[in-house]
């Protein structure tokens, strides 16, 4: 007589073993990602701050840049506060420091030039550098002496770059040569003479310097005296504070 099977039991929990398995990978998976971020972030941070650094003198960076933290025990939400570029000085502020006013009356005063030959004053216009006939030109010349060349030129490589406008005058004694039919010819001409020089010696730009000769018509003293006229033959450097109008 066989004996009677007895049917097989279906376990309906086999799908745990599946999910029990899914659930440890995943688990396994976090812990990786984990520790993959945990090893990087002092990576991270010191290519943040080799990156902020670089950029830091060209101001790439707002002020409200945050610093990553360098360690677990510094706080990454760390400001800091961004190295300032260095400001150019404009050169209308450059000319207004008493340093260049001081420099060049060092240089007057080592010219061995004849008293009075060079002046400094301030005007609404700018630094004004005069430089009077007697020490500079010839009765009659547009030429710089030969003896005031060491002079203009220590002074031309103290100016600093930036607007510029030579003044040629004369006094009112009438001039007629067969090189200066007038005095705005003989005016015009020392000007340039002076604004050619300091295009060779100094730092100023064509585009920023101008020549102009205005004959006996500006004067600063009375031409009725020879020393009144000797003072209005001269040559003005202007510093210009500002830039000359566009005509």
């Amino acid at each position: 007589m066989s004996k009677k099977k007895h049917p097989e039991h279906v376990n309906h929990e086999r799908w745990l073993v599946s999910y029990a398995d899914f659930i440890t990978l995943l688990f396994a998976f976090f812990v990786v990602l984990f520790a993959t971020s945990q090893s990087d972030k002092k990576k991270q941070a010191e290519l943040a701050v080799a990156m902020q650094a670089a950029f830091s003198p060209a101001a790439i960076f707002e002020p409200h840049s945050k610093k990553p933290a360098l360690t677990e025990g510094t706080a990454a939400a760390e400001t800091i506060a961004p190295i300032a570029p260095p400001v150019p000085i404009p050169p209308s502020q450059l000319r207004e420091m008493p340093g260049l006013s001081k420099l060049l009356q060092e240089i007057v005063k080592s010219s061995g030039l004849p008293p009075g030959s060079v002046s400094i004053r301030r005007t609404q216009e700018g630094l004004v550098i005069t430089l009077q006939e007697a020490g500079f030109f010839a009765s009659g010349s547009a030429a710089v002496q030969p003896h005031s060349l060491p002079v203009l030129a220590k002074i031309a490589a103290a100016l600093p770059s930036g607007p510029m406008h030579i003044e040629g005058h004369t006094d009112t004694i009438p001039i007629h040569t067969t090189q200066f039919a007038t005095n705005w010819e003989l005016s015009s001409a020392r000007a340039t003479t002076i604004a050619r020089y300091l295009l060779d010696h100094s730092e100023v730009k064509p585009t920023e310097l101008a020549a102009t000769g205005y004959a006996e018509f500006h004067p600063v003293a009375d031409n009725a005296t020879e020393e009144g006229r000797a003072k209005n033959r001269r040559v003005d450097i202007i510093l210009l504070s500002h830039p000359a109008p566009s005509q």
